[in-house]
């Protein structure tokens, strides 16, 4: 089968590849490892997560994405190759069109980086859409309707707010604080409380098992192992949800002051459109519970989670990949 187009959710924490026919073709973590002697891409994806925090000197594994955007333009370049391979075939007598998610508060230095990074990496075409669009799409929001609705798509490394009516952002805000930001802060609470060091890894799993973005009346409790940073040696803490929910209050502030932001900033027809419908919730951070509940709480707008949260954008790639001519002409930015 001929692969002409291709979706590519270009996330800080994780790439999703949609082919039409095929689906979700790739899920795997936005890391490359290289060789620092060589200079020379070693393993991408899942192969180079394994090695995040167990490379010798010789060894780099990073993440080439930064906040949304590209920080590593040839890394970057190397990974989109890597996956548009994986999906067509290195020898192919068609290079595919290509959509690829980019955050709402890029410039258009950043956009064009993209793309070409793209294009390099075997692309004919390369488009790019705001994310929060592509969430809303995905969350099956109708976004050409003359009606305001709100979409907050907190993913790794960023949290896009936008509100859309008539097929347009007409206010929105790109806080740079994400799934990543809210690891380091529970990996900065541990060592500070329990003096014991852990990894980035460690700081996921805890968030995804126990994290809450309010206080719990029956807490849950996790054991975490890492550096005892006194000792030195190995060491296991028991960690509960409220302490976890107390080490990530500054990262949700953060992210309930860009929603008031776009709020400010908005229409009043519109806003009153929200009030009435809420707001919508998608990426890997609506995951963390009870967040939907603190946003409704804090700023007295109904909030509820998408299905499928951690797929929104992908599958709004889906639909735009279905309709490229149409949405060429609304949503795409090419340049």
């Amino acid at each position: 089968m001929l692969v002409r187009k291709i979706g590519i959710d270009l996330g800080t924490a994780n790439i999703l590849v949609f082919v039409p026919g095929k689906g979700i073709v790739a899920n795997e973590p936005s890391v490359v490892a290289i060789s620092v002697l060589e200079n020379k891409v070693l393993a991408v994806g899942n192969d180079a997560k394994e090695m995040l925090g167990r490379t010798p000197d010789t060894i780099m594994a990073s993440r080439p994405m930064k906040d949304g955007v590209i920080a590593d333009y040839r890394i970057t370049e190397a990974m989109l190759k890597y996956f548009i391979n994986k999906v067509s075939g290195k020898f192919r007598l068609i290079r595919p069109e290509v959509i690829i998610s980019i955050p709402v508060g890029v410039t258009s230095t950043e956009r064009r980086a993209v793309i070409d990074a793209a294009v390099r990496a075997g692309a004919k075409t390369a488009y790019v859409v705001r994310e929060p669009m592509l969430a809303a799409i995905g969350a099956g929001i109708p976004i050409n309707k003359a009606s305001g609705n709100m979409i907050i798509n907190v993913g790794g490394g960023t949290s896009e707010i936008a509100v859309i009516s008539l097929g347009g952002i007409v206010s929105a805000t790109s806080a740079r604080v994400g799934g990543n930001k809210i690891d380091q802060a529970i990996a900065d609470y541990i060592k500070r409380k329990h003096s014991l060091a852990i990894g980035d890894r460690t700081a996921e799993e805890v968030k995804i098992k126990i994290g809450s973005a309010l206080p719990q009346v029956k807490e849950d409790y996790m054991e975490v192992r890492g550096r005892d940073l006194t000792g030195g040696l190995p060491k296991t803490v028991k960690i509960s949800s409220n302490e976890i929910t107390e080490a990530i209050q500054d990262e949700l502030r953060e992210i309930i002051s860009a929603i008031k932001k776009v709020l400010q900033e908005t229409p009043p027809e519109l806003a009153s459109d929200i009030m009435d419908k809420g707001m919508v919730l998608s990426g890997g951070g609506a995951l963390i519970r009870n967040l939907d509940q603190l946003i409704t709480k804090t700023i007295g707008v109904p909030s509820y989670t998408a299905d499928d949260p951690l797929f929104c954008v992908i599958n709004g790639i889906s639909k735009a990949l279905e309709n490229l001519d149409l949405y060429k002409r609304i949503i795409i930015l090419t340049k």
